[in-house]
């Protein structure tokens, strides 16, 4: 196994404690049904690579984890996405019961496999609708110009993550803080995920 297991045994070892055990059997699932992938960090989450190509991804969160096919044409293949705001084709995974069966979910590695084996294009074109910059949002960057510069430099996904982030408190202190943690976080050059870029 090439990449970097030590990286990805990290990042599991730091992960919550019901997150561990799904994120080990997801691994084990991947080299099972793809024994030369390889290992990397990638955005601060694992990464399965074959072929030097980016294969199938997984995260851990607070209170679920997530696992995402690469490829666009996976969307299809495994079936609808679940819309409740995990990542991935199987939504927030809270159980290794979340996501299919051994034979099923090797079954779909090996058509992303096929995929990159036949050198299909994928095109990773968001289906999100186009976001807003919220007025509050806005209205503090344009009293800091340094919080305002970094943001204008921000790619789109970068410049969303802030925003929804913002958009989706629902108490008025919550959105006060966040809007607070933004523009510090944004004047040290931040990205609203900085703390996972470098595990």
């Amino acid at each position: 196994m090439a990449g970097d297991p030590s990286a990805i045994d990290k990042y599991i070892g730091r992960s919550a404690d019901f997150a561990q055990p799904i994120l080990i059997q997801l691994r084990e699932r991947v080299h099972s049904a793809c024994p030369e992938v390889e290992e990397v960090l990638k955005w601060g989450m694992p990464s399965f690579v074959y072929k030097g190509k980016i294969l199938c991804g997984m995260a851990a969160f607070k209170q679920h984890c997530g696992f995402h096919f690469w490829h666009s044409e996976m969307g299809k293949a495994a079936g609808p996405s679940k819309s409740d705001g995990g990542m991935g084709q199987f939504g927030k995974i809270t159980s290794i019961k979340d996501v299919p069966k051994p034979a099923e979910f090797k079954k779909l590695v090996r058509q992303a496999m096929k995929l990159i084996d036949d050198g299909v294009k994928t095109s990773m074109k968001s289906s999100k609708p186009p976001f807003t910059v919220p007025a509050d949002l806005k209205a503090a960057l344009n009293k800091n110009a340094k919080a305002k510069a970094t943001f204008a430099a921000f790619s789109p996904s970068h410049q969303r993550e802030y925003a929804e982030w913002i958009a989706e408190a629902k108490r008025p202190e919550t959105r006060e803080k966040r809007l607070a943690t933004t523009l510090e976080w944004l004047v040290e050059g931040k990205s609203r995920h900085w703390k996972y870029e470098k595990c």
